[in-house]
């Protein structure tokens, strides 16, 4: 650990963490970043789960327990001073997946939680999706009341209101579009077009997003551990932070940025009218196709999309967790494009 590290997060070393989604894209990242700060780690994965991006880490304990249905859980928090909960539910057929998925698995990780003793420290990555869209012009900040339009944003913030209910130490996260290197849903979805030279926009007026690169997330999520308030039991606002690069970005600028980071022209661009992403999303509700992966759009996505703006302040989390993006979008998607050139996924 640099010195320079050791300054920023005093203690970190001493830490006992457990991540929970440790083989996921934000995961993985994570759990290596900790383990080159010499914390002591436990990673809860699935009995199915793939391990093998967890390879090779040093002094990694791997506990498998299973938040679906409880079992294992409790074994696997033992010992541990802090939970880092990414373990969820991002896409899903049905409703009810969401519920399963982000709320009631909170449910068991948090009851759990609660029987150690001493309590850990739970650091929970939610998602800005929990607080809802922004008004344009406007980002949301934490005081910004509340209110999900999507069916994983309110899965979301039940899982919030678990934790706080349970008056277990907690300190929540609320990430706006997270992207990198590892990530192998959102940019994919898009190199393909960029590609070509052509985008999908929605018709005007311009969507407004912001974005937070995995290495600056993980940054807040370290800071999280050994700094910030915790969840009140009697509600509000503290303890909760919004996490992006401090930017607004329109949508253009952003299939222009990824444009340039792949080496590719402006793209020309397609007008979608919102109705056309409305259709979509219950097309895809009404497929036949009931098993296998979920797919990324239906009409939970469909009504994300069509919010004029996902945008957020990052001032307290400046002020309270020393977040400090390194990354601004043409940077970050650079690095993103690097890694994917590197494992072979673009020419």
């Amino acid at each position: 650990m640099t010195t320079t590290e050791r300054h920023r997060w005093p203690g970190i070393e001493s830490r006992t963490i457990l991540v929970t989604g440790a083989t996921g894209f934000i995961g993985v990242r994570l759990v290596r970043r900790l383990a080159a700060l010499g914390c002591t780690l436990v990673a809860m994965v699935r009995p199915t789960s793939d391990r093998t991006l967890l390879t090779g880490i040093p002094g990694l304990r791997v506990a498998v327990a299973d938040l679906d249905t409880g079992a294992g859980v409790h074994a696997a928090i033992d010992g541990v001073d802090t939970v880092v909960h990414l373990a969820g539910q991002v896409k899903a057929r049905r409703p009810s997946a969401f519920r399963r998925g982000n709320t009631d698995s909170t449910g068991r990780l948090v009851a759990a939680v609660a029987d150690a003793d001493p309590l850990p420290r739970l650091v929970l990555c939610s998602s800005l999706a929990a607080a809802g869209p922004s008004d344009p012009g406007r980002p949301r900040d934490e005081s910004t009341p509340v209110a999900p339009v999507s069916e994983y944003g309110r899965s979301k913030l039940a899982a919030e209101e678990i934790a706080r209910a349970a008056r277990v130490p907690t300190v929540v996260l609320r990430p706006t579009i997270v992207y990198g290197p590892g990530d192998h849903d959102f940019l994919p979805s898009f190199l393909p077009m960029a590609r070509l030279g052509t985008q999908l926009r929605p018709t005007r007026p311009e969507r407004e997003y912001s974005f937070v690169h995995v290495d600056d997330l993980c940054a807040a999520l370290i800071a999280a551990v050994v700094r910030g308030e915790t969840l009140p039991p009697d509600g509000g606002d503290a303890g909760v932070y919004l996490i992006s690069d401090g930017q607004v970005y329109g949508w253009s600028d952003f299939c222009r940025e990824l444009a340039t980071a792949i080496g590719r022209p402006r793209p020309r661009f397609v007008p979608v009218p919102g109705p056309l992403v409305h259709a979509t999303g219950w097309l895809c509700d009404l497929s036949p196709v009931r098993r296998g992966p979920a797919l990324t759009m239906n009409r939970d996505r469909a009504h994300e999309i069509r919010q004029l703006a996902w945008t957020c302040a990052t001032d307290r989390a400046r002020a309270d967790l020393d977040f400090t993006p390194a990354y601004r979008l043409p940077d970050g998607l650079a690095s993103a494009v690097a890694w994917y050139r590197g494992q072979g996924l673009l020419p």
